[in-house]
């Protein structure tokens, strides 16, 4: 019997394809300055690192569905910082970072060939990765009006945009939120970048003007990677029907899929204060005026980025020509053709780097 390998459904990983621009970019006087990731540069603050110490005295087998306080937490902080529905502590599951969840999420709701997976037409790419994981039909869409006749099993938003820092109103939300149930179809909203307004107010699909205050067929996504610094510590929770967040606990329960208990109790305090976050943000806020004028000085165009860590920046040719101008520069940014076709003459830039690499970048774009 033959096998389908599963790495043989998938696209190549983008980010190898960019090994050679950024050898160019190592090659800078003053070294790479490295803009094309989205990983935190900045420490974790001491309170949470402590959390993680004495959480690690705890010696069994931790939860799959999280601890009490853990729960408790999480609901009180989209409440708020975001104005959520008032979820209860069944509504809450924590998880292996975001992106393992996102990337099993299709398979681990039961999908299949005959089912269909909306995903943004500008979309992170772990969205096409699960669909395609769970053998489903990925379609990409930014309105309800492209969809025609369909009934999709699934439909991934995302507000703020990763790449584009796009923001979805409330009306867009709401909107997507009654077509979905009239059609039986989950609404999986990605709001890892909810905490980093600039220039327009996103809301969660959980806040009550969406969803009328019922969270039936609704899923929030939530990372502690951008804001709480713990990408390392792959922190992340999903918040939302409690029918869903079941079924997902059992089937994690049996895959043994469990945040160890040290990262829940980190998890717990980032959750449970919010000086460290905004904090935090007030330095992206830096990072992001220093960049945005020198990337405009430079003659590019920023279109939306009125939210998240990213400046979606353009000249009007294609982006890999893009990405060559900005490694001659010693700056390594990422081709928008990641994020799907319509991002061919994109590059998406982080502003996820040190203050003195962020001003390098701006004084290499003034030259």
């Amino acid at each position: 019997m033959s096998r389908i390998s599963p790495a043989s459904r998938l696209p190549d990983f983008p980010w190898d394809t960019l090994a050679g621009a950024k050898e160019r970019a190592a090659a800078h006087l003053d070294g790479i300055v490295d803009l094309s990731v989205g990983t935190p540069v900045d420490p974790v603050a001491e309170p949470i690192r402590q959390a993680l110490y004495d959480g690690s005295r705890f010696p069994g087998y931790p939860a799959t569905i999280g601890t009490a306080e853990l729960r408790a937490a999480a609901a009180a902080a989209l409440h708020r910082r975001y104005g959520t529905v008032a979820l209860g502590p069944d509504a809450i599951l924590p998880v292996i970072g975001t992106k393992e969840v996102i990337a099993q999420l299709p398979s681990t709701l039961g999908l299949g060939p005959s089912d269909v997976v909306v995903i943004p037409e500008v979309a992170y790419p772990t969205y096409e990765v699960g669909a395609l994981l769970a053998g489903a039909q990925p379609v990409r869409a930014d309105g309800t009006a492209q969809l025609g006749p369909q009934r999709p099993a699934l439909i991934f938003v995302n507000s703020p945009s990763n790449p584009t820092g796009k923001v979805l109103g409330v009306d867009h939300l709401r909107k997507v939120v009654q077509w979905a149930r009239e059609r039986g179809t989950i609404v999986a909203s990605d709001e890892c970048y909810l905490g980093l307004a600039w220039e327009a107010e996103p809301v969660s699909v959980l806040d009550p003007r969406v969803c009328d205050g019922d969270p039936t067929g609704l899923l929030a996504i939530h990372s502690l990677s951008k804001t709480s610094n713990l990408a390392s510590y792959r922190a992340g929770f999903l918040a939302g029907d409690p029918a869903l967040i079941a079924e997902l606990a059992a089937v994690r329960k049996h895959a043994g899929a469990i945040v160890p208990f040290p990262v829940q109790a980190a998890m717990t305090y980032a959750l449970s204060v919010d000086e460290h976050e905004a904090e935090q943000r007030e330095r992206y806020a830096t990072r992001r005026a220093a960049l945005l004028d020198a990337v405009r000085g430079a003659g590019f165009t920023v279109d939306h980025s009125e939210a998240g860590l990213y400046l979606w920046s353009t000249r009007g040719e294609p982006c890999r020509d893009t990405v060559d101008w900005f490694a001659d520069r010693g700056i390594l940014v990422a081709p928008g053709e990641f994020y799907g076709p319509h991002g061919a003459r994109h590059v998406r830039i982080a502003m996820t780097a040190t203050d003195e690499r962020i001003a390098a970048a701006a004084q290499r774009l003034a030259g």
